[in-house]
Parts: structure tokens; sequence; C-alpha cells
């Protein structure tokens, strides 16, 4: 299960909203989203977390780049939500670097058949090979992203299953929050 909401900073304090992802397919996408949140160009956070499996936490501080923390990348990448997070950027790959480069490919006329069983056990082992190295266990990310709003990189890497509630109850922002929940 998802909750993802949006924390924007006012001069009253904290206001939380419900979002909705469904609409959103690039980090571009969240950021504009955010942006909405706040016509002041304060402050504003999108928390994602799945339920015993990952958090996010993006971070919009007016027309700036979106500053993303992910605890768990791995995790994260077998989510809808979370690969609008994992950029090439973030996970340190060069931009477009999706797969196999089609015309790097050695066609040597067996495409239109069955491939040699040895190619294809070959073929496989680069595929997976590849597959687990493109996506890294753990955090990725900016972990300092919340350090001038009071949680410290070492609290923000500790937590774990409730993150966006402790994240909220660090900025004073629990029972806005929980209105949304």
């Amino acid at each position: 299960m998802y909750f993802a909401a949006l924390l924007a900073r006012t001069e009253d304090g904290w206001e939380a909203s419900d979002t909705e992802l469904d609409d959103v397919e690039t980090l571009s996408d969240l950021a504009d989203l955010a942006r909405e949140a706040s016509p002041d160009e304060d402050t504003v956070l999108v928390l994602i977390e799945q339920e015993d499996g990952w958090f996010g936490v993006v971070r919009v501080d007016g027309e700036e780049d979106p500053r993303v923390y992910v605890s768990d990348a791995a995790a994260a990448a077998r989510s809808s939500y979370g690969e609008i997070l994992l950029t090439d950027e973030l996970l340190g790959r060069e931009p477009g670097n999706d797969g196999p480069d089609l015309d790097a490919l050695d066609l040597d006329g067996t495409e239109d058949g069955e491939p040699d069983d040895e190619d294809a056990d070959a073929d496989a082992g680069a595929v997976s090979a590849g597959s687990t190295d493109a996506v890294p266990h753990g955090p990725v990310g900016d972990a300092q992203v919340l350090e001038d709003l009071g949680v410290s990189e070492k609290e923000l890497r500790s937590m774990t299953e409730d993150a966006v509630n402790e994240i909220a109850e660090a900025l004073g922002a629990s029972e806005v929050l929980e209105t949304v929940r």
C-alpha cells in the first residue's frame, strides 16, 4: 500500500495535502505538482512511502531543481512511484542508458529463428547481471535534504517503517499530516 502527501511550508507553519500520483510520469511532473501546492515558492516536500518497503522525500524550493532521497533504491525500482524518483542522475547513470543499444547488437542471422543454446545462455547471463548492477540496494540521493529543517542525515538514514510520520513529527507537522492520512 502506498501513501503520498505534500507538505508545504508557509508563514503559518506546514500545510498538508493528500496527493494523487496517477498522472505523474516524471520527476519533473512531480516537481510541478509540488510547486502548484505553494504559489509563494515556499519549500514543499513530497513524502511517498510504500508500506514495509521504502520511502522517498522530494524537496522543491521554488524554481530550483528538486532534491531527492530514496531509502531503498532496489525496492523503489519495483514500484511505479519509485521509478518516478529514480532518475538516471540520481542513480549515477548516463541519461538515456535504459538498456542495450539495438544498433550495437550482433545480429548473426539467428534473429529470425531460435538462437543457439549457447548464445541464449550467454545473453540471459548478461541481461541479469546488468540489471542487478543498475539499481543499488540501499539509500540513494541527497540524505541532507531535510538537514536545515531539523532531520539530520543520520536520522533520515535510520528511518524505516514509519518514516513519513517520523519526518512529519520532526518537522512539527504530524497533526496536519494526520488530517490527510
